[in-house]
């Protein structure tokens, strides 16, 4: 960001909306918050640099840049593909409009066509978990009961079996019984009261990275750390408990595929950013930290995509369907916010949490 831009324009950091100004050579000479956060890059270090430097602009697009220049007209555009740098492709609305102060010719204000779907559907997620939380609560106080009689019934029964044989079935009785009393547990789980303190979000990543590297050792774990970020007050625990279950999902999905298909090698990032001026649960921060979890595997399924954080919804034959639910109850309870996007061979996960 240039000085005299900064000074000239720095009401527009209050804005949600994405802003972008440019001089005559379509150079960047300030980009407010919003704009940092939409477009993944840092003002600071992109100032004085041209717009083609970071992101692909349609023929449309750079020809009303070119009238809006010329002629002083103002242009509205709607549904335009933007290429960001690393090749993701971003579908806005956008105005463009002429100004003349500070070295500024060009006013560029962005809105991401998906950002009220997310909202509107991030409300919608929020309420059928609530919903699925009642649910499962009142299911698993239903089954505890009769569970623990069947444990019950089954340890007395061994003790009045002569043959060793029979008892390897009360002993198969009682250990299923025992592996749903734990799967009663974890469902129960995201009701345990948060018990929050001062924690840092690399030394939590760091963590799961080295749990994770034991479990996986050939999978590769890159981090991309923003160091500055200051520390956040959360259930360090709960915390743990929401990358872990990422991560480990994505690596055991790049260890299923096929030979042929798998990734040579197969990859894993951590990346942590700051936000700025955003919405978490219908609350307003200045500040927040976005951490992305990002793998090379195969995708997450068509059919499951809609449904991944429901509860006993799995991707995998064995899985239990409860690591995203259990993220993204804890993810809440720290008024933050969990989503995914996902294509054969790069699945994003962004979990934002707010700072104070």
């Amino acid at each position: 960001m240039t000085e005299p831009a900064a000074s000239a324009f720095g009401g527009l950091d209050l804005l949600s909306s994405a802003v972008v100004l440019l001089d005559e050579r379509l150079a960047i000479r300030y980009l407010n918050p919003a704009a940092e956060n939409l477009l993944g890059i840092s003002g600071k270090v992109f100032a004085d640099l041209p717009l083609a430097a970071f992101m692909g602009c349609p023929p449309a697009l750079l020809g009303a840049f070119d009238k809006v220049l010329g002629q002083g007209w103002g242009y509205t555009g709607e549904n335009i593909e933007l290429r960001l740098a690393d090749g993701e492709v971003l579908p806005v609305n956008c105005a463009v409009n002429p100004v003349d102060a500070a070295d500024v010719r060009l006013l560029v204000e962005l809105w991401p066509i998906d950002q009220q779907l997310r909202a509107t559907r991030e409300e919608r997620l929020a309420e059928q978990q609530h919903a699925n939380r009642e649910l499962i609560s009142n299911l698993v106080h239903e089954i505890k009961n009769p569970l623990g009689g069947i444990r019950g019934a089954a340890q007395l029964l061994e003790h009045e079996l002569n043959n060793p044989a029979l008892r390897e079935y009360t002993q198969v009785i009682i250990k299923e019984a025992d592996r749903l009393q734990d799967l009663m547990r974890r469902l129960l789980s995201p009701h345990r009261p948060m018990q929050p303190g001062p924690v840092n979000i690399h030394e939590i990543l760091e963590r799961v990275r080295s749990l994770l590297t034991a479990e996986f050792p050939l999978l590769r774990v890159q981090r991309d750390y923003d160091t500055s970020l200051p520390d956040l007050v959360g259930d360090r625990e709960q915390l743990i408990q929401v990358f872990l279950n990422i991560v480990r999902n994505a690596a055991q999905a790049i260890d299923r595929q096929p030979a042929s298909e798998a990734p040579a090698p197969g990859q894993i990032t951590l990346r942590t950013r700051v936000a700025r001026q955003v919405t978490l649960a219908k609350r307003r921060y200045r500040l927040a930290i976005a951490v992305e979890v990002l793998d090379n595997g195969p995708g997450i399924p068509d059919d499951i995509r809609e449904r991944m954080f429901y509860p006993l919804v799995s991707g995998r034959p064995d899985g239990s369907g409860l690591g995203l639910t259990l993220a993204q109850s804890f993810v809440q309870q720290h008024q933050g916010t969990i989503d995914c996007s996902s294509r054969p061979g790069r699945t994003r996960f962004t979990i934002r949490l707010p700072l104070a």
